[in-house]
């Protein structure tokens, strides 16, 4: 996909969808097993216009979650321009990757994420233990292929 065919209403949209997303409503028990949405957003966004969406944006994401979480402000901000900068630094790789290989690197990315704002609640002391904050990550590298499917349709089709 070519720069000249990103669609910013599509942006709005995925970034409004994905922070929906993050809070909405799940049952107690499904919680643990929601995608971080808004880093598979960073992430894709990052990765097919790396010229127009870098780390400032994705900054501005995480603080606009970590207010809408009513979290620690500027963890997840921290977190998700990370992820930026993670894919910046290895986007001409990843365009080379097929499918399941961009799905391991997707995990391994929002796994980082999790593990930072882990390491922030465990500093602040409401972290919870084990390593059951790191399933959003094997989730989200799961619907990693249908996110980047429907938006590269619609990046296609609007852009």
């Amino acid at each position: 996909m070519s720069l000249s065919v990103i669609s910013y209403p599509v942006f709005f949209v995925s970034v409004v969808a994905a922070m929906v997303l993050s809070v909405s409503l799940f049952p107690v028990q499904w919680l643990v097993l929601r995608p971080e949405w808004l880093g598979l957003i960073v992430f894709y966004w990052t990765f097919r216009a790396p010229g127009r969406f870098g780390v400032l944006v994705a900054w501005l994401l995480g603080l606009m979650l970590d207010v809408l979480e009513s979290s620690t402000l500027g963890v997840n901000a921290f977190a998700m321009a990370l992820i930026a900068f993670l894919v910046l630094t290895t986007h001409q790789r990843l365009r080379m990757f097929p499918l399941p290989q961009q799905c391991l690197m997707v995990f391994l990315l929002l796994g980082i994420n999790q593990m930072t704002v882990h390491f922030a609640d465990q500093v602040l002391g409401s972290g919870t233990p084990g390593f059951s904050y790191l399933l959003p990550a094997l989730t989200g590298a799961l619907v990693w292929p249908f996110v980047c499917a429907v938006l590269d349709r619609l990046n296609l089709k609007l852009g």
